[in-house]
């Protein structure tokens, strides 16, 4: 029997698709179809892919072409496959030709033909474009902007900033087109909406947003009171529109990967989750500005509470706080969080400095992730017998705003189907624990 080995991500499934595995199917008598995971996607730099693996597979299957499909989850599993399953021959597009020569020394290879006039990419550009309209041009806005580039199907058309001198050398110093002279001439012009403004502003321009019918990721802290946050999402709920906090940390591979393990069980039953974010700040910024609802707690609380809430769940039973304080904004804070069967802190600061680690222990062993947790690309599984301890590596592109952008954009466009990785319930929370703090319940000066 001769197999025939092929590899691809078969986004957006055409024609092409199926002309390459039937001409690598007619090569041999079994084809073994080896579809890439959304993470080595997003390891190869593939930030546009527009199906799920799940749907992938399925589309391949649908041919009825392939004998077996295989999973490609990492760069070098080719060699490994073509000797696991004994491959006569390696066949590939032939918009690849000489890149697979190396494998030659295990198999014969093969450059097949593609089909002329069509490709993945071509669909994904003849998808409609979510035009995108930023309110806020400080310094996450100009982060945000490049990372933008290089997910398909967006485009920034205009931005919005109450100093118009401002906005206009923003917008001059990435090409963007249009600068608005108003939040009515920014509605105009796009579809979506990203606020990047001062936090005590957040509520106002998503609301503002969605009573105009646009889209909205709103950069992190959301908004300070939970009656605020039920309300932005139920006017989003009753518009049909898509609303997304734009927690990066929640889109990262690393984290959702950390998540899914520590929930199947592999360190055993959850006892304790600690997790610190402390940067030293210029005392003159306006992180530690009170009129600006500055402060340790206010800047940097959304990113630890992410693990807890996703870890523990949304229902504790108190927290307490204990806060440095200097000018009349938390300079550190210390969380203390006590569940039925469970522990949790957190540390902030922004005049204080702690390791920036996050350690989650349980009963049969505890995860690592090193500083700054919040933007790892790998973290580790530790055990009393260290020979079974794994550390895992997962990609963490640019500035890792890529992530949420294309969730967003996917949220827009397949609206089928829309999964936030930042739940309702765990951004109400974020906003009750918020609102707790700034109420002054159970915070403890030190």
């Amino acid at each position: 029997m001769k197999k025939v080995i092929t590899y691809g991500t078969f986004d957006l499934f055409h024609q092409g698709h199926y002309n390459l595995l039937k001409r690598a199917k007619e090569l041999g008598d079994w084809l073994i179809v080896g579809v890439t995971t959304d993470n080595f996607d997003l390891e190869r730099g593939k930030m546009n892919t527009c199906n799920n693996v799940m749907e992938r597979i399925e589309a391949v299957k649908s041919t009825g072409l392939a004998d077996q499909i295989v999973i490609e989850e990492y760069k070098g599993q080719k060699i490994e496959d073509i000797q696991k399953y004994g491959v006569d021959i390696f066949a590939i597009g032939s918009d690849w030709t000489g890149y697979f020569d190396y494998l030659k020394e295990y198999c014969d290879v093969v450059y097949l033909p593609r089909t002329e006039g069509i490709s993945s990419t071509q669909l994904r550009q003849e998808r409609p474009v979510v035009s995108l309209g930023i309110i806020g041009t400080g310094s996450i806005a100009s982060r945000f902007v490049p990372e933008a580039e290089v997910v398909n199907n967006v485009e920034i058309v205009s931005a919005y900033n109450p100093d118009l001198e401002e906005c206009r050398a923003f917008c001059g110093k990435f090409g963007i087109k249009k600068t608005a002279g108003s939040l009515e001439e920014l509605f105009s012009a796009c579809t979506a909406v990203y606020v990047a403004s001062p936090h005590y502003t957040h509520y106002g321009y998503v609301k503002e947003a969605l009573l105009s019918g646009k889209h909205v990721l709103c950069e992190t802290p959301f908004v300070f009171k939970e009656s605020e946050a039920e309300e932005l999402f139920s006017l989003a709920e009753e518009k049909g529109l898509v609303m997304m906090v734009a927690l990066k940390t929640a889109y990262c591979p690393a984290f959702g990967h950390l998540v899914s393990m520590l929930k199947s069980g592999v360190i055993g039953e959850i006892v304790e989750v600690n997790a610190s974010t402390t940067t030293l700040t210029d005392e003159k910024s306006q992180k530690l500005d009170s009129r600006l609802h500055g402060g340790s707690m206010n800047e940097n609380a959304c990113f630890p509470l992410l693990p807890i809430l996703k870890l523990l769940g949304t229902k504790f039973e108190d927290v307490r706080f204990y806060s440095k304080m200097k000018n009349g904004v938390d300079i550190y804070t210390k969380a203390v969080f006590r569940y039925e069967t469970a522990i949790a802190s957190f540390q902030v600061g922004l005049g204080v400095k702690t390791e920036g680690n996050m350690v989650i222990s349980g009963t049969k062993g505890y995860a690592y992730v090193p500083a700054p947790w919040w933007k790892t690309d790998y973290y580790e599984i530790r055990y009393e017998d260290q020979n079974k301890n794994r550390k895992y590596f997962y990609p963490f592109a640019g500035e890792g705003l890529r992530y949420e952008i294309k969730d967003f954009v996917s949220g827009i466009l397949s609206r089928e189907y829309y999964f936030s990785k930042v739940s309702k319930k765990e951004n109400l929370c974020m906003a009750q624990i918020q609102e707790q703090f700034l109420r002054g319940e159970n915070v403890f000066i030190i």
